[in-house]
């Protein structure tokens, strides 16, 4: 399989460039100008990735996530959220990177086979980093207002967290 998977992109490549000289298309003119397109892609989405990056930099070093998970942990363990697990539930919809340092924090502490370890394994894998997503598509095509679309974005989140919760219980509780 590594094999193949080692060999997939030089023949899609090879493939590719084929096909259009076989349609006698001017590959190298349409090269630059995916490439133009992709950087105008990129000058158009980054000032939204940056402005993302500087908020959850400013939630995790003002203390805020800290003080949201500490008083929701009461709660939510109450309806069977383990208290570690808040600050994944709370961090995954903001970056991925982060509630992936989370996770692999919780996996050292208590270990993969532990209900913690796999009910916040199942959150990270059922779950998407929302903001990061709304910031990149939506600046992509230049929508401003995104309201709705984070509404319902966040509500898919706080499904797929309930929805990891009820497995995980189901499954390992």
């Amino acid at each position: 399989m590594a094999e193949f998977a080692t060999w997939v992109l030089p023949v899609f490549i090879a493939a590719s460039v084929v096909a259009g000289l076989a349609r006698r298309i001017d590959l190298f003119e349409t090269f630059l100008e995916g490439a133009r397109e992709g950087l105008q892609l990129v000058y158009n989405i980054f000032p939204h990735v940056l402005a993302i990056y500087v908020a959850i930099g400013v939630f995790r070093a003002s203390g805020a996530l800290d003080a949201a998970a500490h008083a929701l942990g009461g709660w939510l363990a109450l309806v069977g959220i383990p208290a570690p697990v808040v600050p994944l539930a709370l961090m995954r919809p903001l970056s991925g990177s982060a509630a992936l340092g989370y996770l692999v924090s919780l996996l050292d502490e208590y270990g993969p086979d532990s209900l913690i370890g796999r009910l916040a394994s199942v959150m990270q894998g059922s779950s998407e980093t929302t903001f990061y997503v709304l910031s990149v598509y939506l600046g992509a095509v230049g929508i401003k207002r995104s309201g709705p679309a984070l509404a319902f974005c966040l509500l898919g989140d706080a499904v797929g967290f309930v929805a990891a919760v009820w497995v995980s219980h189901a499954f390992w509780g």
